[in-house]
C-alpha cells in the first residue's frame, strides 16, 4: 500500500507537473547563463543546421543534461508566426490557461491578477480525468521581464511545490527572425529534497521503467533512447511545445470552434511520436479534456477574472 501511494504521488507530482519534471539544484539556475536577444540569436546561429534537419521532423532542438540528483532541459524551436503574435500570446495569462490544459496531465489552469502581481495556478494529475480538487496545485508568479519589438522574456516562479519540491522556475524567451518567424527558448527547473528523490527513483524502477525520451545515448551501433527523469523531462517539454504550436495554429479558427480544434490538433501532433508520447487513445483524451474544461471554467469563475 505504501509503495502504491508513493508511485501515485510521483505520477501526480514529479512526473505530471506543467512543462516537465526537472530535478535541478539552484546551482544550475538559468540566471547564470548569458541572456537577452543577442545571446538567443547567437544560439539560433549555432544550432540552425540542427533545426533544419533532425529526428523530430520539425524545427526543434532539445538539450538535456543530468548530474547527481539533477537534470536540466532546454528546448529551442522556430514558430512560423510573426514575433508580435507569439509575444502577445505568451504575455497573456489567459492564453496560458488555454495552452497548458492541452497537456494530458494538466487538469486545470486558472489565473488571478491584482495590482501587485499575476498568479497562475496549474492543477497537475494523472492521465485520466480528475477534478482539480483531486490534483496538485502549483502556484506560479507570472512575470514579464521584457516585452519589446525585438525580445520577449517571461518567467513563472513558484516557491513551493508538492512533496518537498521548491523553487520552480519556468523561463521563456523569444526573438524575431526574418520571414515572419520567431525563435523561442523554453526552460524549466526546480529543486527537490529526499522524499521526492526517493519517489522518483521508485517510479522509474516500476511503472515508469519503459518510458523514454528523445535523446539517443550509448555507443555507436548500440544506442537507445534516454530513460529515467531525463527522459521524463524531454517528453513533457515536447508536450508543452506542441501545445504552444497548437494554440498558434488555431488562432484563426472561429472562436466557438477553437477548443475542440485544439484538442484534435494537439493529439494528432503528439501521435507523431508514439514511442514517447502515447498514453491513451484519442477518444478517451477528448472525453477527459471536455470534462476537465468544464471543471476549469467553474474554478476560474469562482476565483474571479480580475484582468490580465
Amino acid at each position: 500500500m505504501v509503495a502504491s501511494k508513493t508511485i501515485t504521488r510521483v505520477t501526480l507530482s514529479a512526473l505530471a507537473l506543467l512543462i516537465a519534471v526537472l530535478c535541478c539544484r539552484l546551482a544550475l539556475a538559468a540566471e547564470a547563463e548569458p541572456s537577452g536577444e543577442r545571446a538567443l540569436l547567437a544560439k539560433y546561429a549555432a544550432i540552425k543546421g540542427k533545426l533544419d534537419k533532425n529526428q523530430f521532423g520539425a524545427p526543434i532542438y532539445l538539450e538535456s543534461t543530468e548530474g547527481q540528483d539533477s537534470v536540466r532541459v532546454d528546448m529551442y524551436g522556430v514558430f512560423h508566426y510573426p514575433f508580435e503574435t507569439v509575444r502577445d500570446t505568451l504575455q497573456s495569462p489567459a492564453a496560458w490557461c488555454e495552452i497548458t490544459p492541452l497537456h494530458i496531465n494538466i487538469k486545470a489552469c486558472v489565473y488571478k491578477t491584482t495590482k501587485q502581481q499575476t498568479q497562475l495556478t496549474l492543477y497537475s494529475g494523472r492521465k485520466y480525468f480528475q477534478p482539480p480538487s483531486d490534483a496538485y496545485p502549483l502556484k506560479l508568479s507570472f512575470r514579464v521581464g521584457a516585452s519589446r519589438a525585438d525580445y520577449f522574456d517571461l518567467s513563472l516562479v513558484g516557491e513551493e511545490g508538492p512533496f518537498g519540491t521548491r523553487d520552480h522556475r519556468i523561463g521563456v524567451q523569444a526573438v524575431p527572425l526574418e520571414g515572419q518567424a520567431t525563435f523561442l527558448h523554453f526552460s524549466y527547473t526546480y529543486s527537490h529534497g529526499t522524499m521526492a528523490r526517493m519517489a522518483i527513483k521508485t517510479y522509474f524502477a516500476t511503472l515508469g521503467r519503459d518510458k523514454v525520451g528523445f535523446t539517443m545515448v550509448g555507443e555507436d551501433g548500440k544506442q537507445t533512447y534516454i530513460d529515467g527523469v531525463r527522459g521524463a523531462v524531454e517528453r513533457n517539454t515536447m508536450r508543452y511545445y506542441l501545445a504552444l504550436q497548437t494554440y498558434l495554429d488555431t488562432l484563426k479558427t472561429p472562436e466557438g470552434q477553437r477548443f475542440e480544434q485544439r484538442l484534435n490538433r494537439w493529439y494528432d501532433l503528439t501521435a507523431k511520436y508514439p514511442r514517447q508520447l502515447k498514453e491513451i487513445d484519442k477518444a478517451a483524451y477528448l472525453s477527459n479534456k471536455k470534462m476537465e474544461r468544464a471543471q476549469q471554467e467553474a474554478l476560474q469563475t469562482k476565483q474571479g477574472k480580475q484582468g490580465e
